[in-house]
């Protein structure tokens, strides 16, 4: 079914939409021979990073349109047809409608009018589910509406709803019809499934498993067969099920330990704000000593330059712990507005990836760890110089990829993505521990 389906494009507001699957080709930039690599790899699709959660809507407005007209022209003149998946963050930050909406002008441009958007923010492996029509995230030993979660409450992307299809409306500002899949029909006859693809507005099934995901990528598949054509909003899970993969093992400690230099030392670059992200760095420094290295958010806005200059000397003077954790302070500081706080936040990312890359330069780690969406996106591409990659596999079950770079500096250099809203308190430490070793002891330094 795969095999003759249209090839997937994901274009990625972020880099953590590989974390699920496993040997998939991905590009941070879109030049014709960058996209002919690409589709010349063959297999079911690959990523485009375009990182456009870091952007305002203009910029992500217009960045998606150059992506998807590059995208199209390259496939065109390989004969190949498309289907593009729009992936974003399973607890629902992001541009929406806006970037679907902008997708959807393209392929009608082109003759290939879309005839629905399917919304799966499921996350199965992260806890991300959607039961009733209502998106749901893991907390202790239950579940949250997501609306109630401290994602909600994101400076730039909130939102009040837990309900999809509310979600849906209240993102967009006015009313648009939405069909709700509920698990029963996701679960119960296929072509019942299938027939209800025909569905108009925005599709939105109940997930709760990987079986759930198959099923929902099947009657999608099937619906294409017959000619319909629909766009993804979606989270990781359903890329994966959407490409024809399983779930994988992480990958194994042997593989691991050939590609870590362990002689060299580590180094861990946090940008990340939510909550789960600073108690998993809790629990590393708990575990295991290692230098820790602040640039400090205040200063970034007063002097960017200056800033950068203190933080990469304290960076340069720290390796001699073997692992350096370099993070932003954790003390938020926002603007006026969603677009105030949005340039913040690039600013200080910008920094980070300007330490990063004169650090790495001067001294090549053993590997290096990117903890959040618009960090790891910048790390990879600004301070690492990464331009094509794999992503090979995960580091823990579902969560936390390792990118192997095609071409330039970071070539032979593991790389790890590592979202800010993944894992339990003692996923960072766990991968570290993964990468460098076990710390006799732990301890902070």
């Amino acid at each position: 079914m795969i095999a003759d389906a249209r090839r997937l494009v994901v274009l990625d507001d972020d880099p953590t939409g590989t974390q699920t699957v496993t040997d998939i080709p991905v590009l941070t930039r879109w030049g014709r021979d960058d996209l002919r690599w690409a589709l010349a790899q063959g297999g079911p699709g690959f990523f485009v990073l375009t990182n456009t959660r870091s952007l305002g809507p203009d910029g992500a407005a217009a960045r998606t349109r150059e992506v998807a007209e590059a995208c199209l022209d390259a496939a065109d003149e390989a004969g190949i047809d498309v289907s593009f998946a729009s992936r974003s963050d399973s607890t629902l930050r992001g541009h929406f409608p806006l970037e679907t909406d902008v997708l959807a002008e393209v392929l009608a441009s082109r003759g290939r009018p879309v005839d629905g958007v399917l919304l799966v923010p499921a996350y199965v492996d992260a806890g991300r589910i959607t039961v009733d029509g209502v998106h749901l995230v893991a907390a202790g030993d239950g579940f949250q509406p997501v609306g109630e979660s401290e994602f909600a409450a994101d400076a730039t992307f909130g939102y009040r709803s837990s309900r999809l299809a509310d979600w849906v409306a209240e993102k967009s500002g006015r009313p648009v019809p939405t069909t709700e899949l509920p698990l029963a029909v996701v679960r119960g006859d296929p072509e019942e499934l299938r027939r209800r693809m025909d569905g108009t507005g925005v599709l939105i099934p109940d997930v709760v498993t990987d079986d759930d995901l198959r099923a929902v990528a099947v009657a999608v598949l099937a619906a294409e067969r017959d000619g319909r054509r629909f766009l993804y909003r979606v989270g990781p899970s359903f890329v994966r099920a959407r490409l024809g993969q399983a779930a994988e093992p992480p990958i194994d400690d042997a593989r691991l330990a050939a590609l870590v230099d362990r002689g060299a030392p580590g180094l861990i670059v946090v940008g990340s704000h939510v909550g789960r992200t600073t108690r998993q760095l809790d629990r590393l420094r708990a575990r295991r000593g290692f230098a820790g290295v602040e640039l400090e958010v205040a200063a970034v806005v007063e002097d960017l330059e200056r800033a950068v200059a203190t933080t990469r000397d304290r960076l340069l003077a720290a390796e001699s712990a073997g692992l350096v954790v370099l993070s932003t302070s954790r003390t938020r500081i926002t603007g006026a507005d969603a677009s105030e706080s949005l340039g913040i936040a690039r600013r200080v990312s910008a920094a980070l990836s300007a330490v990063v890359a004169e650090a790495v330069e001067r001294r090549r780690p053993g590997f290096v760890v990117a903890k959040g969406g618009i960090t790891s996106s910048d790390t990879a591409t600004e301070a690492l110089g990464i331009r094509r990659a794999w992503a090979r596999g995960t580091l823990l079950p579902g969560i936390v990829s390792l990118w192997e770079a095609v071409e330039g500096p970071a070539t032979g250099l593991p790389y790890i993505v590592f979202a800010g809203n993944v894992g339990d308190d003692e996923s960072l430490a766990d991968v570290v521990d993964r990468l460098a070793g076990p710390e006799e002891g732990g301890g902070a330094a």
